[in-house]
């Protein structure tokens, strides 16, 4: 992961009227905090900004903040609120950091390889979780998890368990969660197949509904 450098400025004043000030001067209202040292409050140039997040490494970028009057600071985003209808970036928060400490942060993941077994029975292949929650240096973010799905067979489920991480890497997520998943679509079902899963539908509910009529007798 390559650094990022931004330029923030201090001296802003804080309240809703000087943010929408800073608004419209096309600047970002921000504070950095973290390390045990005093919080600052600052401001960014929104096409810098702008910039900054649309790195590969999105939100997880490791960012030297240059602070004028106050030196520079390595940061990564920690938060940040956009405007409900334009999405544009209304604050951010930048959170120093250790590069050579251990941060947890969220990192997407992203399916590689072609499910070739899968695609021929007429399956599909699910990313069922997007991002896994890692601990992790600083200076050594991945911008993402890949998984290779390419020996996948039907019915088969990647957990996070099954996924090969680069050394130092530590699991937040519980390993048991489902990554990805290969089923076959509906389309792929034969009539007796989609009049079983029917079938199987219809008596779940029908034990529901007695155990629930169970439940009022007593």
């Amino acid at each position: 992961m390559s650094d990022l450098i931004l330029t923030a400025t201090t001296g802003r004043e804080t309240g809703s009227s000087d943010s929408r000030r800073l608004r419209h001067q096309g600047r970002v209202p921000a504070i950095i905090y973290g390390l045990g040292e005093s919080t600052l409050s600052v401001s960014v140039n929104s096409r810098d900004l702008r910039r900054v997040l649309t790195t590969d490494a999105g939100i997880n970028a490791l960012i030297d903040l240059e602070v004028d009057g106050a030196g520079t600071f390595a940061t990564v985003i920690k938060d940040f609120q956009r405007h409900p209808v334009r999405r544009d970036v209304m604050h951010i928060d930048f959170l120093r950091i250790d590069r050579t400490k251990p941060i947890e942060v969220e990192v997407p993941i992203h399916m590689v390889g072609e499910a070739k077994e899968v695609n021929a029975a007429g399956g599909l292949t699910e990313l069922r979780l997007n991002a896994l929650k890692i601990l992790v240096r600083a200076d050594e973010i991945p911008d993402s998890i890949e998984v290779d799905i390419s020996e996948m067979t039907m019915d088969m489920i990647i957990h996070v368990s099954d996924l090969t991480l680069d050394p130092g890497v530590i699991v937040v997520t519980d390993e048991s969660e489902a990554v990805v998943s290969a089923e076959l679509t509906r389309a792929a079902l034969g009539p007796e197949d989609e009049e079983a899963e029917a079938g199987e539908a219809v008596e779940a509910e029908g034990e529901a509904e007695a155990s629930a009529e169970g439940d009022d007798a007593e």
